[in-house]
């Protein structure tokens, strides 16, 4: 029904889930880089940035070329693990920027493939702004395939897919946090507002024939999942697999492409105007857009400030390596 998708940056969980497809952002590698068993990785990525700026760039500037690099060095040990994509992210600092997140991306695409990496095996991630949809349309062009994240609006959906994008990750869970927030409630899963909004998004692609597809993203528990049973694609953490695994009952499909296709659905033409109407009108959406590129933005800065701070550690060592010697 479903293609499952590990959602994390940690290796050794994705070798015991065994996903299709893996996806990171900068919260997960940022967790994983603070991980010891994946320190020759960090300190392999620093080092090399290191070689490249030359001896007297400052720590500061090192740590800032490296953490891309860190998320392509995550990326390629994932590849080897899982039979299916990665999805690597651009820096979500630039998701207003089109010009900066087209050249962000095809920087990522370049360093795949000089190892060896089929750009067919790659998703880039773009926050699903107006600039970063556009930005994606002009990659998909060129034959780089992305994943439109941080969506939570069907107008953001409706826009990707017009796009010609190859993937979108609605946020499920955020979704639901908004409204537990918004309204003091608890939900069930099936009235779930993550559940119905992906639910929408997908029976209206399903309608209209779009090529993209949905991968429900953002869980908070296993009954949001069941919910979107027959989803593209589901993105789920290890815990909440770990928890499907060791859970036993029936899983009827609950998401069908036939289905959808009988369904009475208005279609709505979404160009810039119409998309920033219908975004200003979603409350939900709006907030959290903001608020997941802030969240993915603040990452970034404290895994710079790690990646700083673990260079000087690694100059320190060093230099006491020589004083021995």
């Amino acid at each position: 029904m479903t293609i499952v998708v590990a959602d994390t940056g940690d290796i050794q969980a994705i070798e015991k889930v065994k996903p299709q497809d893996a996806t990171t952002n900068p919260s997960l590698i940022t967790t994983a880089a603070q991980m010891p068993q994946y320190q020759q990785i960090v300190d392999d990525v620093l080092l090399q940035a290191k070689k490249e700026l030359g001896e007297n760039a400052k720590d500061a500037e090192v740590a800032k070329c490296a953490f891309e690099r860190l998320a392509v060095a995550f990326g390629k040990r994932i590849l080897q693990t899982i039979p299916g994509r990665v999805s690597t992210e651009v820096d979500a600092r630039l998701s207003y920027d089109k010009d900066k997140t087209i050249a962000i991306a095809r920087s990522i695409i370049d360093q795949y493939e000089k190892a060896g990496v089929s750009r067919q095996r790659i998703l880039i991630k773009i926050a699903s702004t107006w600039n970063g949809i556009k930005a994606a349309e002009i990659l998909e062009k060129e034959g780089i395939h992305c994943n439109l994240t941080l969506l939570f609006g069907l107008h953001q959906a409706i826009a990707c897919a017009d796009a010609g994008v190859t993937l979108i990750s609605p946020f499920v869970g955020r979704i639901l946090d908004w409204y537990k927030k918004s309204t003091g409630r608890d939900y069930t899963a099936a009235e779930d507002p993550g559940v119905e909004s992906v639910t929408r998004i997908y029976n209206y692609f399903k309608k209209f024939g779009y090529k993209t597809v949905v991968m429900g993203a953002s869980f908070r528990n296993i009954g949001e999942i069941k919910e979107l049973a027959g989803c593209d694609l589901l993105t789920i953490s290890p815990n909440l697999l770990q928890e499907l695994d060791s859970t036993q009952g029936e899983l009827p499909r609950k998401l069908d492409p036939e289905k959808a296709k009988s369904l009475e659905i208005e279609r709505i033409a979404v160009d810039e105007a119409k998309f920033e109407e219908m975004h200003k009108a979603d409350q939900m959406a709006s907030d959290k857009l903001s608020e997941g590129i802030k969240g993915f933005s603040d990452s970034l800065v404290n895994l710079e400030k790690l990646l700083a701070t673990r260079l000087t550690q690694l100059g320190a060592g060093q230099k006491e390596e020589l004083a021995v010697h």
